[in-house]
């Protein structure tokens, strides 16, 4: 009898240990990004991070993808790339936001002359586009003020119906380095 249990548990063990993924075809479909660290997607579109970019642990709750931007010769900081989708609000309101609260002009200047919006299409749907130049007036996280430095900000509605805030700020000469390849990272979402 205890010949038997013992018959019956290694039989047991050994059908356990033979049936490793590696042996037979898995069920799950996989997914062909999962290796992919550059992969940014909103919603069903999706598009990959210029190389250059440093992708990196989201530092807050409401942060869904967050990059290090490497900083120009001279400046100091490297600039950031942060997105966001748990923000509402609309286009308008959240470009007076950032404009009005987060950015503060050169002496002498009104934030409208240091500051331009454009309407863009990312993969066939209209986003709000603000570029904005003066003083960094600080986050939550950093309240320190840092003079010569520019945001660009998109306001965009997904398919998926979220609304995203991609952000990329940082000194000033930094962010004009990465314009052209930030611009062109939004227009090869698909």
């Amino acid at each position: 009898m205890r010949w038997i249990f013992c018959l019956a548990l290694f039989v047991f063990a050994a059908l356990g240990c033979s049936s490793s993924t590696g042996d037979k075809p898995s069920d799950k479909k996989s997914d062909p990004d999962k290796g992919d660290a550059a992969l940014v997607r909103f919603g069903s579109l999706r598009a990959a991070a210029p190389s250059s970019w440093e992708k990196e642990k989201p530092s807050g709750r409401d942060r869904v993808y967050q990059f290090r931007i490497p900083r120009a010769k001279g400046d100091e900081p490297d600039a950031e790339l942060l997105i966001f989708d748990s923000f509402g609000g609309s286009a308008e309101a959240n470009i007076n936001r950032w404009k009005n609260q987060t950015f503060e002009p050169p002496e002498g200047k009104k934030i409208d002359e240091v500051s331009t919006v454009k309407q863009l299409d990312i993969a066939g749907r209209p986003a709000s586009y603000l570029d904005v130049s003066g003083t960094f007036l600080g986050s939550p996280r950093d309240p320190v003020r840092k003079p010569g430095y520019r945001m660009l900000a998109v306001h965009y509605l997904g398919t998926d119906r979220k609304t995203y805030h991609i952000i990329l700020r940082g000194p000033a000469k930094t962010v004009e380095k990465h314009k052209k390849e930030f611009d062109a990272w939004l227009e090869s979402f698909k």
